[in-house]
């Protein structure tokens, strides 16, 4: 096979899996899987069939069909590597229920974790549930326990855990973590939070394994350097999974567009084996290819078989045998031939995104490197480098960053660039440090101590660059097919020299395909979302670039919930927040969201003042019959406790009852009925408690919305007997009403009633 077919059947294959992305695909989707196969079998026949008639391209009639034959196998492989539980896996005992309290022995398979809510996580392998009979399972479990100090658990170490079994929640609110899919992925289908654990007696610690040669690391770099800067620089060594880093660091450095610099990657395999190359620059070749190779899969094995590592290790390992066999090695064949050894090995790999931005930035190294540096002729080689490398990567992952995450660092090209000189210096003594801790761990710490002032002043460039305003900006949703036609452009600028002299009309129009859609709908939209966030209240209402949040949540909720949907509305300002429910907890979710998006006017119910501590002369207070006027949208509070607040949007009554107490309801009755409310409510939110007829014969509801889990039984009786169309936060998932279109639920098993 010649080097152009080769390059012809890689790519049918990483085509095939990438079409798996235009279905929701699962493991029971045969259907999508034949009809799709069908329709790439037809397009190679068509293909083959049409440079038949051309003269030049007729070579290429036969591995055409073979790339149709190719992707269809890239399919089916991929349908068939889908995880699935087994007939006796653990997640089958939540048959009946959503959660189950029970005991379970296994197996620990990796080295536990610190949680963003301080617990420990790891991936457990379930033998036994203790119950009568004790019953033999299988799976995986994900599981969080709280800390435990006096115990030390490690990979390989059989234990018994106590605690609730639960089925992982899929994504629930727009721009959320779909944890059932992550979960899925990994070849889990239920979760674990453990409330106890017992290690098996007669067990004694292995005195070997990988994650004993991490902790040496680690620990010998922690002495030297203190924490967190210790962390950090094994971090920047050995990647963010193997070290527990402080969050504050972990969230500034992603902030700041230097995430990449926290995870083991191409830029580290490549720096050791460069280092291993000039340290055996005058050994023979083969001593330098079995000196090299023993780098590298030392290296893949202290970080863990992650995607972007063992990339680029196969990309080094074709280098040294180019070095052994004295031939010269084509980049861009290297790197395609490792992406799809690597898709072989696990073709899921192809939706994760540690592989797809190496993949791009290593393929941006490839082809933009060289045609920046030549523009940057009349800079010394050095810092032209130095600005040309970031560069480079930055171009081709951007697009797919901010597809992704929603959102953009705004300075992150000049801040990858300042930072460059002192990620090498950390990384290169950082790997310096390791090697000598494995032998003398004291020197280790002493050699990792110098780099104390440049870790330093790395986080003093994060803090200087995540301070500066507008340092991190929420573009919204960007399409896919935008997304696929700017990397069309980008390939064109790269294949094409017309097009290379046209850079500047692609630059304009790629950025015309991200900006004129965000301002086109930060400008036109009207919309409300009733978030689902467990019991409590939240609503976001977009009126023509105007925001409203009513209420925030608590911590986790403005956290995981709130921001994460206003990145992916492209909303980075709040003119009104509004803080309608009462709680102490209230006070710090307001307090986290506007660390991150500002809130013009924060507007307290004068019943909950006492509780909220948030010092700012933009906090008023909203008193009732007080009116908030937007573009088509008006406020007003009618009653402030319990929390009553009236919504007019375009010709739509709403009314948002917040928490009341149970005694408090006959006295918001009474308020209802002697002031005769004088409109129609078409739509009526609460919190999910129990309903009084009366409630609704006096507001005569359309629809109800209810922000819970699950509302009792006898109030949705009641819905069904007054006829009223209702939705359950906890069970659709948010409800999202926009004019042309109505109502929306997140979730697809819609079962309104």
């Amino acid at each position: 096979m010649n080097r152009n077919n080769g390059t012809i059947l890689c790519l049918a294959y990483i085509i095939g899996l990438l079409s798996t992305g235009l279905f929701n695909w699962s493991n029971s989707n045969w259907q999508n899987v034949v009809i799709f196969a069908l329709g790439l079998a037809g397009l190679s026949i068509v293909t083959s069939i049409a440079i038949a008639h051309f003269r030049y391209l007729r070579k290429y009639r036969k591995v055409c069909l073979s790339a149709g034959i190719v992707a269809i196998f890239a399919l089916v492989y991929f349908q068939v590597r889908i995880p699935q539980p087994r007939v006796n896996d653990i997640s089958y005992l939540l048959r009946e229920s959503s959660s189950q309290f029970i005991t379970v022995e296994g197996t620990i398979l990796t080295e536990p974790r610190l949680t963003g809510k301080e617990r420990i996580k790891f991936w457990f392998k379930p033998s036994q549930v203790q119950q009568s009979p004790p019953k033999k399972i299988s799976g995986k479990l994900y599981v969080t326990l709280p800390l435990l100090p006096e115990i030390n658990l490690y990979p390989g170490e059989n234990v018994s855990i106590k605690g609730i079994l639960y089925q992982p929640q899929t994504v629930k609110n727009p721009g959320g973590f779909d944890f059932k899919k992550y979960l899925n992925r990994e070849g889990a289908f239920a979760g674990l939070k453990g409330l106890e654990i017992k290690v098996k007696h007669n067990q004694s610690e292995p005195n070997w394994g990988w994650w004993k040669i991490r902790q040496r690391i680690i620990n010998a770099q922690i002495s030297g350097l203190g924490s967190p800067v210790g962390e950090l620089v094994s971090s920047m060594v050995l990647g963010r999974r193997a070290v527990d880093l402080p969050q504050d660091i972990r969230d500034r450095f992603i902030k700041a567009g230097l995430a990449h610099i926290l995870a083991a990657s191409g830029f580290h395999v490549s720096l050791l084996l460069a280092v291993v190359l000039k340290i055996t620059n005058r050994f023979s070749e083969k001593s330098q290819f079995l000196i090299g190779i023993s780098s590298l899969i030392i290296y893949v094995g202290l970080t863990g078989l992650q995607p972007s590592v063992i990339r680029a290790t196969l990309m080094g390992v074709g280098a040294l045998v180019g070095l052994l066999l004295d031939r010269k090695v084509i980049p861009l064949g290297s790197l395609l031939l490792a992406a799809t050894i690597l898709l072989l090995f696990n073709p899921l790999w192809i939706w994760d995104l540690g592989f797809q931005l190496s993949f791009l930035a290593t393929f941006g190294l490839i082809v933009t490197v060289p045609a920046i540096t030549k523009r940057l002729d009349w800079l010394p080689p050095t810092i032209a480098t130095i600005i040309a490398v970031p560069l480079a990567a930055s171009i081709w992952t951007l697009p797919l960053i901010c597809y992704v995450f929603n959102t953009v660092a705004t300075y992150s090209i000049l801040v990858n660039i300042i930072s460059t000189p002192l990620v090498t210096i950390i990384s290169l003594g950082g790997m310096i440090s390791a090697i000598a801790s494995l032998i003398v761990p004291i020197l280790g710490s002493a050699i990792a101590s110098f780099l104390l002032y440049p870790t330093l002043l790395l986080i003093e460039v994060t803090k200087l660059f995540t301070n500066l305003p507008g340092s991190a900006l929420a573009i919204g949703k960007i399409s896919l097919g935008s997304l696929l036609l700017i990397y069309i452009f980008f390939g064109l600028v790269w294949l094409s020299k017309w097009w290379q002299e046209r850079w500047h009309f692609v630059f304009l129009f790629t950025m015309s395909l991200v900006i004129l859609p965000i301002i086109y709908n930060h400008f036109n939209l009207v919309q409300v979302t009733v978030l689902a966030a467990k019991q409590e209240q939240v609503i976001v209402i977009q009126d023509k670039g105007k925001v409203i949040l009513v209420n925030s949540g608590q911590v986790d909720t403005a956290k995981y919930t709130i921001l994460p949907f206003l990145k992916e509305q492209g909303i980075n300002q709040i003119d009104y927040g509004i803080a309608l429910d009462s709680s102490s907890s209230f006070n710090e979710g307001w307090s986290q969201i506007a660390a991150i998006v500002p809130i013009k006017e924060l507007i307290i119910n004068p019943a909950i003042e006492p509780l909220m501590k948030i010092n700012s002369d933009k906090n008023k207070l909203l008193p009732t019959d007080t009116n908030i006027s937007l573009n088509s949208t008006k406020l007003e509070l009618i009653n402030n406790q319990p929390p009553l607040l009236k919504l007019q949007l375009q010709d739509l009554n709403w009314l948002i009852l917040g928490k009341l107490k149970e005694e408090k309801q006959i006295n918001t009755k009474k308020y209802l009925q002697t002031n005769n409310l004088n409109y129609t409510v078409q739509i009526f939110l609460y919190s999910g408690r129990k309903i009084e007829p009366t409630w609704l014969e006096i507001i005569q509801p359309k629809i109800a919305i209810a922000s819970t889990s699950k509302i009792k039984e006898e109030s949705k009786k009641l819905l069904q007997e007054k006829q009223i169309q209702s939705y359950i936060t906890g069970q659709h998932g948010a409800i999202i009403w926009q004019p042309k279109i109505g109502f929306q639920t997140m979730l697809n098993d819609i079962n309104s009633y």
